[in-house]
């Protein structure tokens, strides 16, 4: 079985301190997102098979396998791969909208092929998520799945809604982030278990997960993100580190985000760094993980799946310190 490319240390921690069958089943999620860019067309075929060898992080389906447990079996690898093919439609869609050169430092679909090929190959990701489901009568997983998909949608437009408004709210912004990310991880434990404390462990850590992963626009460097510093203020997007930015130094309000360029965007963030609000950001950011760790004393699970789930919360920071 094969391991996801380019996988993190904290994942790959994960890995190495479970028992052989979390690796062997995360090889079998691979094999299963290799199928599913086949027989669509050499050229939209190829670009979805492309985008999913890119690999990542694969924490959503992680989560999944986690939370199934050993005893998860051939569902549960098909849960893992469809939250990771709506997970990767939606980034090829953020791309187009965002007219984003790089993802993961490498050309993106949109920037390599054109913005109606990258929609389309995003559709397919998407559409091939719920084909695998509906082929085995995952019903239950469906609807999870689904709901989650809804939650994005929301997420999106809220954000889009909200672009380059600096009086965005603290509040506004923490509801955008658990509709846009925390509903995905949150997903991810329910296909493994449908539990409210393991929902509410797995919006936690989403939620970490966005908020530091914002912390990294603003601090960079570009070569480890993969994006130009300071990429969501040039889109208007708003987060926490300047939210935060603005309540110790108010005249940042009074930039505006619509005229800014690469230049001026790299000083706003330093700006940001200057006020110590990325440091508050992370510092908010662990809490969450703390209480996140915490659920899973409501869970059933043995030591060694509660050890395992720590550490994935664990590497939601240890990813951005």
């Amino acid at each position: 079985m094969t391991r996801p490319s380019a996988v993190p240390p904290p994942v790959t921690a994960v890995l190495d301190a479970s028992s052989r069958w979390l690796p062997a089943r995360l090889g079998e999620v691979e094999d299963l997102l290799r199928e599913q860019g086949r027989d669509h067309g050499d050229r939209l075929g190829a670009e979805a098979a492309a985008t999913l060898a890119a690999g990542g992080k694969r924490l959503r389906p992680l989560l999944v396998l986690l939370c199934a447990g050993a005893d998860g079996g051939e569902a549960a690898v098909r849960a893992a791969a469809a939250i990771e093919l709506v997970h990767m439609a939606t980034l090829v869609h953020d791309d187009v909208l965002d007219d984003a050169p790089l993802r993961r430092g490498l050309p993106t679909v949109a920037a390599t092929a054109g913005r109606d090929r990258a929609t389309a190959v995003g559709d397919l990701l998407f559409s091939r998520a719920f084909a695998l489901l509906a082929a085995h009568g995952d019903a239950g997983a469906i609807a999870l799945l689904s709901r989650a998909s809804v939650a994005l949608a929301r997420g999106e437009l809220a954000q889009r809604g909200d672009a380059f408004d600096s009086g965005v709210s603290e509040q506004r912004y923490l509801d955008r982030c658990r509709l846009k990310t925390g509903a995905l991880f949150e997903c991810a434990c329910l296909l493994g278990h449908d539990t409210e404390a393991l929902g509410a462990f797995g919006a936690e850590i989403g939620l970490a997960f966005q908020l530091l992963d914002d912390v990294l626009d603003v601090s960079g460097p570009p070569e480890r993100t993969g994006k130009a510093r300071g990429t969501d203020l040039l889109d208007g997007t708003v987060t926490l580190p300047l939210i935060a930015a603005a309540q110790a130094d108010p005249e940042i309000l009074s930039i505006d985000l619509r005229r800014l360029d690469a230049a001026a965007a790299e000083r706003l963030c330093d700006r940001i760094a200057a006020t110590g609000a990325l440091e508050r950001v992370r510092t908010r950011a662990l809490q969450m993980v703390t209480a996140a760790k915490q659920k899973l004393n409501e869970t059933q699970f043995d030591a060694e799946q509660k050890h395992l789930l720590e550490l994935v919360a664990d590497g939601v920071v240890q990813r951005y310190s």
